[in-house]
């Protein structure tokens, strides 16, 4: 049978044949339309049937006789999704379509919630309106589908709905490259005196940690002709809290913030010791080397909760005295403090700008108050034109965070006091710490949760899940307290794990912030077709919008006020 066709995707043509003949070098993902003979290889055509029966519709043949270009591609063309989904499937990945309409669960996230006509299987209640939750993440899906051993290895690019406040990288509705693996390890036991500075990885879950750096290199090796480093840099929470200020911390510039406690005077410490806090400082010093943000250290707007010290050419021995920071700790007869040993500590010989923030000695959240002061000098002195930041990528996991928090305002409606995940529910403890669990020392109880930054920007995240059903039923009762109808919308997890769930964990990319990076942009706005407002409205389609009495009574639902 002789017919027409038309074709889009698949591999450039070589030298050989129609489409690849001299002249006709096509690029792939060029328009095509194709005449050819359809053929069905038999057993006897062995050649062409032992390749085709092993491939998806390969029981048929297309032998071209002639094509047509109708739109060449531009060779240049930037990374297609499924790009992305080939190099998964190149790791023995199984793609798998999980349901968007699901239940409403107590994961973190607000949800969007769709109401349906599908009445409640009682008929003799009076009706009462029903809804469907639109899916945070594939989360408790793709768990199920690893449990049951259906699926060892499970990827979707899968869409995602959070009832958010609009951010430069957040939309209501996004995509995520969604990963999950049966057969992970918890950890490796690190014997008494062993160094951890060989791989400072000390959380389960390496064997994501390998797929997804591996992807990452062919994706920057096909779009940027980049060959990333063979291991990316991994970092704790603590310690990128500590230095930078921020779980997601560019490192493309060097301003490190510094615990000072330590260096202060013994009354100055005794009484931050009883107050649990510690003292840091950010400095910009009067010295050739940090010149870019000498500019950015007189214009850049920072926190209320953090001071300002400009001190002169030579560094003062009075600045500490004069800090409004250390008169609310002391009382104002306190003596002069010898700061010779700190100023040079700090690199004040020559004076300079310090600013210094009190904060709690365990790190909470995402930012501290210099975090935020480190990223605006930054953005200060990249707008004054003295700093120019290389598009050098500097991959980072940070690791081990706080596994529960009471820190995350955007949990707060769901937590009412309470401890919240601070991933999400299912995140394993790291099993040192599974005994402080037990005992109560809940702030002191680290996750195996990752995060992938690139040059400030997290592009991804996951962990390591609980597989043992007793851990899972103890963090819902005994640290998140939810109450029973909470705990039983999660009755269908708990029956998987009993059922012999083998270790497993995943990840998730996010596919609009990484084609935002790739496309040197600051908002993933400019990469999605039809993208929301910060404030979550649709322009073009005027959504969201009021809907009519009639409507919504179909629903069992009416305005309030009616």
């Amino acid at each position: 049978m002789r017919f027409p066709f038309f074709g889009r995707y698949g591999q450039e043509g070589g030298s050989d044949g129609v489409a690849g003949s001299e002249g006709w070098k096509v690029p792939s993902d060029s328009g095509r339309q194709h005449n050819g003979e359809m053929y069905a290889p038999t057993v006897n055509d062995t050649c062409i049937y032992s390749i085709y029966k092993q491939v998806p519709a390969g029981g048929v043949e297309v032998i071209v006789t002639s094509f047509t270009l109708l739109n060449p591609a531009d060779r240049n063309m930037p990374f297609m999704p499924f790009d992305t989904q080939n190099l998964v499937r190149e790791l023995s990945f199984t793609e798998v379509e999980t349901p968007m309409l699901l239940n409403s669960t107590p994961e973190g996230a607000r949800e969007y919630l769709v109401p349906t006509r599908v009445k409640q299987s009682s008929s003799d209640a009076s009706p009462q309106p029903q809804f469907y939750a639109l899916s945070q993440s594939p989360q408790q899906p793709k768990q199920l589908l690893v449990a049951s051993g259906a699926v060892d290895r499970y990827f979707q690019l899968a869409r995602c709905f959070r009832d958010e406040d609009g951010r430069k990288d957040r939309q209501p509705e996004f995509t995520q490259v969604d990963l999950e693996m049966a057969w992970v390890s918890w950890g490796k036991q690190i014997a008494e005196g062993q160094s951890t500075d060989t791989d400072p990885w000390r959380i389960g879950g390496h064997e994501v940690r390998d797929v997804v750096e591996s992807i990452i290199r062919k994706i920057w090796k096909k779009v940027e002709d980049v060959e990333l480093e063979d291991r990316f840099r991994v970092m704790t929470y603590n310690e990128a809290m500590a230095k930078y200020g921020s779980d997601k911390p560019d490192l493309r510039f060097a301003l490190e913030i510094q615990d000072i406690t330590s260096q202060l005077p013994e009354s100055l410490r005794s009484a931050l010791e009883a107050r649990g806090e510690i003292i840091e400082a950010l400095v910009v010093p009067a010295h050739p080397s940090h010149a870019s943000f000498a500019r950015a250290a007189e214009d850049v707007e920072y926190d209320k909760v953090v001071e300002r010290l400009q001190l002169g050419p030579t560094a003062s021995s009075t600045w500490l005295n004069q800090s409004q920071i250390v008169q609310d700790i002391l009382d104002s007869t306190h003596s002069a403090f010898n700061l010779s040993e700190l100023n040079a500590s700090l690199g004040l010989a020559e004076g300079g700008t310090i600013w210094l923030a009190r904060r709690p000695q365990r790190a909470e959240g995402g930012w501290t108050p210099l975090g935020r002061l480190r990223l605006a000098l930054s953005e200060t002195a990249q707008r004054n034109g003295d700093l120019v930041l290389d598009d050098e990528p500097k991959f980072l996991w940070v690791t081990e965070f706080p596994l529960f928090t009471r820190a995350d305002e955007d949990k707060d409606f769901l937590a009412h006091g309470r401890w919240s995940s601070s991933h999400h529910p299912f995140t394993a403890p790291m099993w040192e710490d599974i005994e402080k669990m037990h005992a109560g020392q809940v702030e002191e109880v680290r996750g195996q949760h990752y995060d992938l930054v690139l040059n400030g920007v997290e592009i991804g995240g996951g962990s390591v899940r609980v597989h043992d059903a007793a851990m899972q039923e103890y963090i819902f009762a005994n640290i998140l307290q939810l109450d029973e109808k909470e705990k039983s919308s999660f009755n269908h997890l708990l029956h998987a794990l009993r059922c012999g769930a083998p270790p497993h964990g995943g990840f998730a990319f996010g596919f609009d912030r990484l084609m935002a990076i790739l496309c040197k942009t600051s908002s993933i706005r400019d990469v999605i077709a039809f993208p929301k407002t910060a404030a979550g409205t649709d322009l073009l389609f005027k959504s969201p919008s009021p809907s009519t009495f009639e409507v919504l009574s179909q629903y069992a639902l009416r305005p309030l006020g009616h």
